[in-house]
């Protein structure tokens, strides 16, 4: 579904609501309104890409705005399909990170997820590298009602860092602390002396990103894990996939070698598919064992009685973890590899434990 005109009234009619509320003028940024480069219509940028904007999914925040008479909006950090994450100022405080979801409701368990996090009470010593929301509100936009989670700003991912600064290792959903505050006051004054280029989409301004200053020595801080939206509970047995597609382990395969173990790109269907995964397993460690095709829930898809493949898409051709990994040589990389093989095992009694592994050669340098 497509909007035509009332769509861009309705975003109009929205902002001019909300400019009668006012806030007083020292608490607020004044930006540059005017000086700010347009960008051309058929240059697509960022959440452009996707058709949650002519179905008005995204809430349309807008650089200056101050939402729930609390947050005023000093830039733009970044987007995804399910919500857009941006730079505030929480007035009479500090710096906070403020991510808007869509209003399809399609990342619910990510706002499930973070309010549970935030009413745990735990001393466990891994609670300090988990990324708690500070604050969690809906608020209703032009199309529909959208929730919000409020952050302590972070650094880019390691991923992003290590774009930047190539080495052997890529961090996903891993955000690097802030060390050194002046990065934040940086971004503000660099939105207001250049401001951030922007278009109008049906009424809608879309904002090109802008980062934080290169991060080095005193300004990254402590490393967080990030983005619940694929997170479960553990207090319930699980049989279904619980991680995203292509996410799945051994993660620390991907970290460590910047690429995924097992793709589960299904040609036929030009996407992922679970029978695609197991034929690439397949391919690195054989056939699965006859016990543990005789409990598989969904075995009769992919394997006949004698435990032959019967899937409608082939077996690549049989590969090894040596053949796979590419950055390390001699008896470093045998000890990768020995490590890795605990984990990459078709039975799960056959695999170590995460406390077996903590003790592993490889991991603490004595390979």
């Amino acid at each position: 579904m497509r909007y035509a005109s009332p769509t861009r009234s309705m975003a109009s009619y929205w902002h001019a609501i909300k400019s009668l509320v006012r806030q007083p003028d020292s608490q607020l940024v004044r930006f540059n309104n005017s000086n700010f480069k347009i960008l051309p219509s058929d240059q697509q940028i960022e959440e452009e890409a996707y058709d949650s904007i002519t179905k008005g999914r995204y809430y349309p925040v807008r650089i200056g705005d101050v939402i729930k008479e609390r947050y005023q909006v000093v830039g733009k950090l970044g987007y995804g399909l399910g919500s857009t994450v941006w730079l505030a100022n929480e007035l009479r405080r500090n710096h906070v990170v403020l991510k808007v979801f869509t209003n399809d409701l399609q990342n619910r368990e990510e706002i499930n997820v973070n309010n549970h996090l935030m009413n745990v009470q735990s001393k466990h010593p891994g609670r300090e590298h988990i990324r708690v929301a500070l604050d969690a509100f809906s608020m209703q936009g032009p199309n529909g009602e959208h929730h919000c989670l409020v952050y302590e700003p972070m650094l880019e991912s390691a991923q992003e860092l290590l774009r930047r600064n190539p080495s052997d290792i890529s961090g996903f959903n891993i955000l690097l602390g802030i060390g050194d505050k002046s990065v934040l006051q940086k971004f503000v004054e660099a939105e207001k002396k250049s401001p951030s280029p922007r278009k109008d989409v049906r009424g809608y301004t879309v904002y090109a990103s802008r980062a934080f200053d290169s991060p080095s020595g005193r300004s990254i801080g402590t490393p967080l894990l990030s983005d619940f939206g694929s997170a479960v509970s553990g207090d319930v047995e699980h049989d279904e996939d619980v991680q995203p597609n292509v996410y799945r382990a051994p993660e620390i395969w991907d970290l460590f070698e910047g690429k995924h173990l097992f793709y589960g790109n299904d040609q036929k269907e030009e996407k992922y598919m679970t029978r695609a995964h197991l034929a690439d397993m397949t391919a690195l460690m054989g056939p699965p064992p006859p016990e543990l095709l005789k409990v598989g829930k969904r075995t009769a898809e992919f394997f006949d009685k004698d435990g032959g493949w019967i899937a409608e898409v082939p077996v690549p051709a049989r590969t090894s973890l040596k053949e796979s990994e590419e950055n390390l040589e001699g008896s470093n990389k045998e000890a990768f590899l020995q490590f890795i093989r605990k984990m990459v095992q078709w039975c799960p009694e056959d695999r170590q434990t995460a406390s077996q592994l903590l003790e592993d050669d490889w991991l603490n340098g004595r390979s």
